[in-house]
């Protein structure tokens, strides 16, 4: 069937749905997962307090990731995706998926990482700086060329 075939809150302005086929390009047979969570970290938001918003964030990112059990994570920006990251990472040490991470760091960072590529680098499988000096400096990081033009 096309259309959105479910729809509950998880918080206020939050959502889960299905995208009907051809919504975000021509996959056939296939549809998209869209799920929202909130942020782990609001901009200028403390790091003290920012471990319980991240919690909170991780907790209701759970029973996406398991539902979705993703073969391949292409994340990029704020903190927003770390719980994401995190479960997907669980997940996959548990065999429960291949989950495999790939983090695009943003081309706004140009003298250095952000704290979300600083945490990732550690368990990302690829974490890509688009400026080829942060790949010289920062293990495991890779610069493959511009991304965005």
């Amino acid at each position: 069937s096309s259309g959105i075939n479910a729809e509950w809150p998880l918080r206020p302005g939050g959502y889960r749905r299905q995208v009907p086929e051809g919504y975000l390009g021509r996959i056939p047979g296939q549809s998209v997962v869209i799920s929202k969570i909130p942020r782990a970290r609001e901009v200028g938001q403390s790091y003290v307090s920012s471990v319980l918003t991240t919690l909170y964030s991780q907790l209701l990112c759970v029973p996406h990731v398991v539902h979705a059990r993703p073969d391949v994570l292409l994340v990029n920006g704020p903190g927003t995706c770390i719980p994401v990251c995190v479960m997907v990472f669980l997940l996959r040490v548990l065999g429960v998926c291949k989950g495999r991470i790939v983090y695009v760091e943003s081309i706004c960072r140009v003298k250095t990482l952000s704290l979300s590529a600083k945490i990732l680098v550690l368990f990302a499988d690829h974490v890509l700086v688009q400026w080829s000096h942060l790949a010289e400096g920062n293990f495991r990081c890779k610069y493959i060329g511009r991304l965005v033009s």
